[in-house]
């Protein structure tokens, strides 16, 4: 692979990357703010100049005080060029760290800063705006302007999920290529010239596409602001760990922001990995949090309607054992889930095997108003049905599962009079389930099946453990836990594994890794599947 020097430092290179990228990729981040690794070439914001050392120089005329003189004289200095638009080629040695560079780079800071509002404490943005970052690092000198700023528009709608702040913003025009390039619709726009600069909505359009939160994801200083996000935590208070979006079979790689000091998840962000989702979300995707906490099934529960009672987690598992104890194995029906991680799925499908019965069903999230789309949006909205189907075949060596209707069917027919499901979702209309005495759901949150539960197990969510999606690729990618669940609430598999072992049937499982090796999948690690930090 061809190379070049940056700063004395060797840098492999591909054809057609930039010197910008380059140094990216070998995770080395030259100053940037309208380069974005996913989006066409700008070179407006001028962060990113470099010295090309090598070939033939270019000099620039200046005036430079001359100190024996006391006046002004002709000099020349070296003519800087932008890393983002650059070529790398071989043997070219590229300097970013000269003292020429950080002139520039301080005068373009101090450009940028000329007209922007010191709102830092209350901008959402703080604590990782790049303004703020390259303040420190490439300018660090108090603002030598004495006149009035330029004021814009402030708190400007720019659609159910935007705010726009157009004192904060530097025309980067990142937010402006997302619409056009990802998503393809050119609702942004810039108007006039200069300091009076601003972004704009098309008339008579509001930004409401489904990747709206892109288009604040890579603002990188406080000028776009998420409503779901806008003053609700500060990122210095928060932790962050990857994961893989619950939206869709897509299967998007994640970062979950959570604030360890109350174990709530505040937000999630894209996490780059090529061969899934590169450097983007949906809006749906990245709301998928808010489920960790609303709508939640945290407290055991046996009966239903008036007779329904609260009761304690080891009562609850008592109660499963005497019921599963006493059901007809060829009787009972075992549904697995579409949404659940795929350890919850093979822990399930391996006692209910172990235990003789013969009826699987799949629950998923049925399709509702969710569509699919040609950027991310896969036309599935479960995020593992590959994986459950997997362990159907693997574990029962089944083909395919029924769903829902079929399980309402058979409940009708009398062939099933026992239910034993995993998650909340059914699928279809499963009412017919009220009848039975013994409909056990295990479940993190509410929904269908939890509704016609005759005894309830809380299980942690997808935040609260470790575990593994397989996506629509047959990707298998494992996520790791975020945030503690409630008390006594364990993985489904963990439940699962208990339930069995009161039973007689000891599957000899104790921790998500045997589960791993007992599966025999090749789940990627998070820090596996993880690319270089994104550029924002």
């Amino acid at each position: 692979m061809p190379t070049f020097k940056l700063n004395g430092q060797e840098i492999p290179f591909e054809q057609g990357d930039t010197i910008i990228r380059a140094a990216w990729k070998a995770g080395i981040e030259i100053p940037h703010y309208c380069w974005h690794p996913g989006l066409s070439i700008a070179a407006n914001c001028r962060m990113c100049l470099v010295h090309i050392k090598s070939g033939r120089q270019m000099a620039m005329p200046i005036l430079k005080y001359d100190e024996k003189k006391k006046k002004y004289v002709p000099d020349t200095k070296p003519k800087l060029q932008p890393a983002c638009q650059l070529h790398a080629q071989e043997d070219m040695e590229v300097d970013s760290v000269s003292e020429v560079v950080k002139e520039a780079q301080s005068h373009v800071q101090e450009f940028l800063l000329l007209n922007h509002p010191v709102d830092c404490p209350i901008c959402d943005q703080a604590g990782e705006c790049k303004l703020q970052d390259y303040y420190l690092e490439h300018q660090a000198d108090f603002k030598r302007k004495r006149t009035e700023p330029v004021h814009k528009p402030k708190g400007v709608r720019f659609g159910p999920t935007i705010v726009y702040d157009a004192e904060r913003c530097i025309m980067c025009t990142r937010c402006i290529r997302v619409c056009d390039e990802l998503v393809g619709d050119p609702v942004l726009d810039m108007r006039e010239r200069g300091n009076r600069n601003e972004i704009v909505l098309a008339p008579g359009r509001e930004l409401d596409h489904d990747y709206t939160l892109m288009t604040e994801h890579v603002c990188p200083v406080g000028a776009l602001t998420s409503k779901d996000f806008r003053f609700k935590a500060r990122v210095w208070f928060l932790k962050s760990a990857p994961g893989v979006c619950t939206g869709c079979a897509t299967g998007c790689n994640t970062h979950v922001d959570f604030d360890p000091r109350y174990g709530k998840v505040y937000r999630l962000r894209p996490r780059d990995n090529a061969d899934v989702n590169q450097f983007w979300m949906c809006d749906q995707g990245m709301l998928t949090y808010q489920a960790t906490h609303e709508r939640r099934v945290t407290t055991p529960v046996i009966g239903r309607g008036e007779d329904a009672e609260k009761v304690l987690m080891d009562d609850v598992h008592d109660e499963v054992v005497a019921r599963l104890e006493k059901v007809e194995r060829g009787s009972l029906a075992v549904m697995l889930s579409a949404q659940q991680a795929s350890e919850d799925n093979f822990v399930l499908a391996t006692l209910a095997k172990a235990l003789g019965t013969d009826r699987f069903y799949l629950g998923e999230k049925p399709v509702g108003d969710w569509t699919g789309d040609d950027i991310l949006k896969h036309a599935d909205p479960n995020p593992n049905r590959a994986g459950a189907l997997g362990v159907a075949e693997s574990v029962l060596g089944l083909a395919s599962l029924p769903g829902a209707a079929q399980l309402a069917q058979d409940v009708e027919s009398g062939a099933v009079k026992s239910v034993l499901a995993l998650g909340p979702f059914a699928g279809a209309d499963v009412s017919a389930l009220e009848h039975l005495e013994d409909v056990i759901v295990l479940t993190d949150g509410e929904g269908p099946l939890a509704d016609v539960a005759s005894v309830l197990v809380p299980i942690t969510s997808w935040a609260e453990m470790f575990g593994t999606f397989r996506n629509a690729k047959g990707m298998d990618q494992s996520f790791v836990r975020a945030v503690p669940a409630a008390a006594d609430v364990e993985p489904a598999w963990k439940t699962l594994v208990a339930i069995g072992r009161e039973l007689g049937e000891d599957l000899g499982l104790a921790r998500t890794g045997e589960v791993r090796a007992a599966m025999g999948t090749g789940a990627s690690t998070a820090a596996e599947s993880a690319a270089p930090a994104p550029a924002e």
